[in-house]
């Protein structure tokens, strides 16, 4: 079991990426926009504290992930399971800009936090990595319950096999993690196993923000 507690830094979020979070993909957002987004950035940097934790199991677990998954993982001498939040502390502090009724904010607080949670299963990509090099192996990209075929409700078969290690993350009784800003899955691990640039032709979720960005070019 690997567990991480970073810092804001830690993460290497541009505001380019918090922009692109927000619609902004090929458009720079007005002025106003760029002075709010950067002052929700100087409020969080200080005390965000955004966590991971993986293990690795040398079987695939009893996971009913779909063909499109099972296919990328094909191949893997070991799996990683993984959880990544931006942190209770972030879901109080949206929740906060709710009650006060800032909505631009909340805008913001909320691309901020995907990204925040996205980068934040980045690093541990990397730490997982590092782990493995040793070994001369390699890893798939990661996959998450809710995607590519995969039933959300499948959390409720991945969150007790880290035994309580879920870096605060709860589940609801409709399997949505608990905060919400957070991101859990599998990866594969071995020699031959090797990670790709993800595609729309790779996943089938039709509601996906990024096959609607792809529409739209």
């Amino acid at each position: 079991m690997t567990e991480k507690t970073l810092t804001y830094a830690d993460l290497q979020i541009t505001l380019a990426d918090i922009y692109e979070q927000m619609g902004y993909r090929d458009v720079t957002p007005n002025t106003a926009t760029q002075q709010e987004t950067q002052a929700v950035v100087e409020e969080v940097s200080p005390w965000l504290r955004p966590q991971f934790c993986y293990l690795v199991v040398p079987e695939q677990p009893d996971f009913d992930m779909g063909k499109i998954i099972l296919r990328q993982l094909r191949g893997s001498e070991a799996y990683a399971l993984f959880v990544c939040t931006s942190g209770v502390e972030y879901e109080a502090y949206q929740q906060r800009l709710k009650d006060e009724g800032d909505m631009v904010r909340v805008f913001i607080a909320d691309a901020l936090g995907s990204v925040i949670a996205e980068h934040c299963a980045d690093r541990m990509e990397e730490t997982l990595q590092e782990s493995i090099d040793k070994l001369g192996w390699h890893h798939t990209n990661r996959f998450s319950p809710g995607y590519c075929g995969w039933h959300v409700s499948q959390q409720q078969r991945l969150f007790p096999l880290f035994g309580g290690h879920t870096c605060g993350i709860t589940l609801t009784d409709s399997s949505l993690m608990v905060p919400i800003k957070s991101v859990s899955g599998i990866i594969g691990i071995g020699e031959k196993v090797r990670k790709l640039d993800y595609t729309c032709g790779l996943c089938d979720f039709k509601q996906c923000y990024k096959r609607k960005l792809k529409k739209q070019q």
